[in-house]
């Protein structure tokens, strides 16, 4: 994943989370809920944004990398 220089307002990342819903395992999406409820700051928005983004469009092996990222964000 390449870095980005934009910052997600938290409307955007709960708007990726919805849309990956779907495709996320059951407690990474409740995990990430929580979180955003918990409101972060905006470094851990940014790097959960990128972790869900096109996460529906990712090969088994990178979202195995993405899921091990978000259980560490998710701590």
């Amino acid at each position: 994943m390449s870095s980005c220089n934009i910052d997600h307002p938290i409307a955007d990342v709960e708007q990726k989370l919805a849309d990956q819903k779907s495709f996320l395992p059951a407690n990474l999406h409740d995990g990430s809920a929580k979180l955003l409820s918990e409101r972060p700051d905006q470094e851990t928005l940014n790097e959960l944004f990128h972790l869900l983004k096109k996460y529906d469009l990712a090969s088994e092996e990178e979202r195995a990398d993405r899921d091990k990222k978000l259980s560490q964000l998710l701590g």
